[in-house]
């Protein structure tokens, strides 16, 4: 194994981006090439000569195509060690060529997935020589050069013009692992396609036996959570994905890991709202510590602030409509990590240019949190997976418990802190009044704590701004899960709620039903759990 002269390249591409350059430069650089189907084609337009495949192997292509380049003649030439005289001695038997480069990238599967094609046209679209023909050159890299990739057709070439015309083993073999790598992925989406798009006469299932998974490396992160941790951020290749490692960065730092977990923590929570009015998210380590909604982005932003304005400096901001400049200049008043819009006008983006750290991200379209899928958590040994939280609830779902039915301002305050309430780490308890969290406990052992904790920083806000009384007073609250005891109901009480929505199916409900009753409280079971962990 040594430096490799090319001398012969067999090239067969679905995506033509690049091509007749690619064609262009290894022609000049006395390569034959040898080609299939539109690729010779696109070759031949562009005024280079091509070897048709049919005509190395003698063998027609047929069926469509189907059958073209599974040939003893196109494998004998990519498999044959060079230096093997048995080899050798069987290729010159059997009029056997060497090829020494394959650039191939496979049918567009992936793509004819996500546009909905029929299961035919899917099924057209699995690639069978192009895959083994990468194979076949991979395995023998040690002789071959294989390029799936048309972002490394330039590589190539710089390669091939600093070595004589041949490329080097490091070379050959990081392409090798690059070419093993994107057939996994491929087969990965055609057995995920197969496991979760079965035909009308199969059951689905959505965990199948061997749960193919394949991500695409979209950028190495400076570290992890912590300075000591590597990181790295993959994406799901599946055209149409919405979210924070979709958005385009205005400016800014590179983002870290924990700016990606919080941006996504704050733009899941306010993708809830899309459509509806403004809406301001304040994310604090993975949390929120202010939500609100409003006549406008401004007034939204002001409220979520006012819940807690302690935590929310160095945090994360998402909004549900386009970012303005009077709210940008509002937010520029406080050290804010990352703000993500799903546009961002002109005025706003030049006033964030004067904080040249801060991260401003525009993401276009929101999320769709009721969107399916499966979330994945490691653990020692294994990977829990189940499917996504897209659970959600209406007026419809509530059913009031107490003897006093909820007024229709706290059904609306109900609703909207559970709401945010399921995006917050349990034990969590969200107050809210008036379209606003008034004050959020989250991630405590027990749920007395949380409610307590949310009541202490609803004071301080009061405090803060000198309001009366906290705006847990007259406020609606939300328990992710049900109240095991009365404790936790009852300290929500003393804060001053008035309205309590949770999910009820405690052994204990009668007892928690007994002093909300007792309280004046009105209550709404959901049925509908959101642990977070």
């Amino acid at each position: 194994m040594s430096d490799n002269v090319i001398r012969r390249a067999l090239l067969s591409v679905s995506d033509k981006a690049g091509l007749a350059d690619l064609g262009r430069a290894l022609a000049q650089r006395g390569v034959e090439l040898v080609s299939t189907g539109g690729t010779a084609r696109a070759l031949r337009d562009a005024g280079l000569a091509v070897k048709d495949v049919s005509d190395l192997t003698g063998f027609p292509e047929m069926m469509d195509g189907r059958v073209k380049t599974l040939h003893p003649k196109v494998h004998g030439g990519l498999l044959a060690l060079r230096d093997n005289a048995e080899h050798v001695a069987a290729m010159e038997a059997h009029g056997i060529g060497a090829i020494d480069l394959v650039v191939v990238n496979l049918y567009p599967f992936e793509a004819t997935v996500a546009k909905g094609a029929s299961r035919e046209d899917v099924i057209e679209n699995i690639d069978i020589g192009g895959p083994s023909m990468v194979r076949s050159a991979a395995k023998n890299h040690g002789f071959v050069t294989i390029l799936t990739d048309p972002a490394d057709y330039a590589t190539l070439i710089a390669e091939m013009d600093a070595h004589g015309g041949a490329t080097t083993q490091a070379f050959r073999t990081r392409m090798a692992g690059k070419a093993y790598a994107r057939t996994a992925a491929y087969d990965a989406a055609i057995a995920s396609w197969f496991a979760f798009s079965p035909a009308a006469s199969d059951e689905p299932t959505l965990f199948p036996e061997t749960l193919p998974i394949a991500l695409k490396r979209a950028d190495t992160l400076r570290y992890g959570e912590n300075p000591h941790q590597s990181a790295a951020i993959y994406v799901p290749q599946v055209a149409g994905t919405a979210g924070v490692p979709q958005a385009a960065q205005l400016q800014g730092k590179e983002l870290s890991y924990n700016n990606l977990n919080d941006a996504d923590a704050a733009l899941e929570l306010a993708a809830e709202f899309a459509g509806q009015e403004p809406a301001v998210v304040i994310v604090k380590h993975a949390n929120p510590c202010g939500v609100a909604q409003g006549g406008s982005l401004l007034a939204a932003w002001e409220a979520a602030l006012a819940c807690d304005s302690v935590s929310a400096f160095g945090g994360i901001v998402a909004v549900n409509a386009e970012l303005d400049g009077e709210t940008a200049e509002a937010i520029s008043a406080i050290f804010t990590e990352v703000v993500i819009a799903p546009s961002v006008s002109a005025e706003a983006r030049a006033i964030f240019a004067k904080k040249k750290n801060l991260r401003l991200l525009e993401c276009g379209a929101l999320p769709n949190p009721r969107r399916g899928g499966l979330a994945m958590k490691t653990i020692a040994g294994g990977v829990l997976i189940q499917s996504r939280d897209a659970g959600a609830v209406s007026l419809d779902d509530l059913k009031v418990v107490t003897k006093r039915a909820p007024t229709s301002q706290e059904l609306k305050d109900c609703l909207f802190a559970w709401t945010v309430a399921r995006h917050v780490k349990s034990n969590a308890i969200v107050y809210a009044k008036d379209g606003a969290t008034a004050g959020i406990g989250a991630g405590q052992m027990n749920r007395r704590d949380s409610a307590r904790i949310a009541a202490i920083k609803a004071r301080e806000a009061a405090e803060t701004h000198g309001w009366d009384a906290p705006r847990t007073v007259g406020s609606a609250v939300a328990s992710d899960a049900f109240f095991p005891f009365a404790d936790g109901l009852l300290a929500a009480a003393e804060a001053g709620a008035t309205a309590v929505i949770q999910p009820g199916g405690s052994i204990r409900d009668d007892e928690v039903i007994a002093a909300a009753d007792a309280a004046g409280l009105a209550m709404v079971f959901t049925g509908m759990r959101h642990f977070r962990h």
